[in-house]
């Protein structure tokens, strides 16, 4: 079976940068995925991220269909608790009208950032239980209008979401554990592990959305894949180098320090690593698969199909833009995509 590659960018503010040059950064990589056959294009939500630029997926959408002709393009993902389904729905209704049949809406439940920003984004009000997601996921489709209306017992009962337009998002739960899984499969929606957040029970997670799959308010078949860091590069050594500072950025946010710029490899190799630092470094690169061509075919070949999917999303971040680029060109060669 033919492995399919799609892309997700945080639009990461690399050593040097700003973050302009970041959100220029992800048009160019969104025009090369699209050249290169990739299968979608998603830009993550963070808010008060000192390293990541992407803090609106909505409004990066609209530029990226503008720079792109065939990919799918998507929301990986919007963070529903905190925002109005009926908000949401008109949101991708507009991208739907400007580019039919090419927007995926990817629904995440995580906060984004930091507690404040979350108080901020909610503008004050409580957090939205995790029960209450499957009623915000219902009402979210029937302004879509792939799910029955809101009944006449609903205060907004005959509400519609415009503009009127003849295509529909797909409808996919993104997460890191199996939440996310169980609600897409009774709701009937696809379902994207995190695997690059979680490096472990993933597999199982998809095995139990496939397993209790059933047509829902979201969606008639099911629909998986896995998201996973992978930083490869011409060689071994080179990919190796830069997942270094990859090793060195995961560390830092298990430490707290969220403020600190991108590391180079340099400070990696710099870096005063304790035991406890090199544990957790070997913990975090079960979220990664690093090296050159052939290492990277027989590893992500393997990791699909430890998942059982087909379609794999990768996510990279390396020190140097063009190394980031070449990665991406380089898997496409691995796994022709046209």
């Amino acid at each position: 079976m033919k492995l399919k590659l799609g892309v997700l960018d945080q639009s990461p503010i690399g050593p040097g940068e700003n973050a302009q040059a970041a959100l220029r950064h992800t048009l160019e990589l969104a025009g090369l995925a699209d050249r290169l056959g990739y299968s979608r294009f998603w830009v993550s939500e963070h808010h008060n991220a000192a390293g990541l630029a992407g803090s609106s997926p909505e409004v990066l959408l609209a530029a990226i269909g503008a720079h792109t002709r065939r990919i799918r393009i998507g929301s990986g993902g919007v963070l529903l608790p905190h925002y109005s389904p009926y908000k949401v729905a008109e949101n991708f209704r507009v991208l739907e009208g400007l580019y039919p049949g090419r927007c995926d809406l990817g629904i995440g439940r995580a906060p984004g950032g930091m507690p404040l920003s979350s108080i901020a984004l909610r503008n004050g009000a409580p957090k939205v239980p995790d029960e209450k997601l499957p009623d915000s996921l219902r009402e979210l489709a029937s302004y879509l209008e792939i799910a029955p209306p809101l009944g006449p017992e609903h205060p907004l009962a005959g509400l519609k979401a415009t503009p009127q337009v003849d295509t529909v998002p797909d409808i996919w739960l993104l997460g890191s554990s199996g939440y996310s899984a169980a609600v897409a499969a009774q709701m009937g929606g696809g379902f994207s592990f995190a695997h690059f957040i979680n490096g472990y029970g993933g597999q199982g997670a998809v095995r139990d959305y496939l397993k209790h799959f059933r047509p829902g308010p979201l969606g008639a078949k099911p629909k998986a894949s896995v998201c996973v860091f992978v930083i490869c590069a011409e060689t071994d050594a080179v990919a190796e180098r830069e997942a270094s500072a990859m090793d060195l950025r995961l560390l830092y946010h298990e430490k707290g320090e969220f403020g600190k710029p991108f590391p180079t490899p340099e400070e990696a190799a710099a870096y005063p690593y304790s035991a406890w630092d090199r544990v957790r470094i070997g913990e975090n690169r079960n979220r990664m698969i690093v090296g050159g061509p052939d290492r990277v075919k027989r590893a992500l070949t393997a990791f699909a199909d430890s998942y059982g999917t087909n379609e794999v999303l990768v996510t990279c971040i390396m020190s140097d833009f063009r190394l980031r680029m070449r990665g991406y060109e380089l898997l496409a060669e691995i796994f022709p995509q046209k």
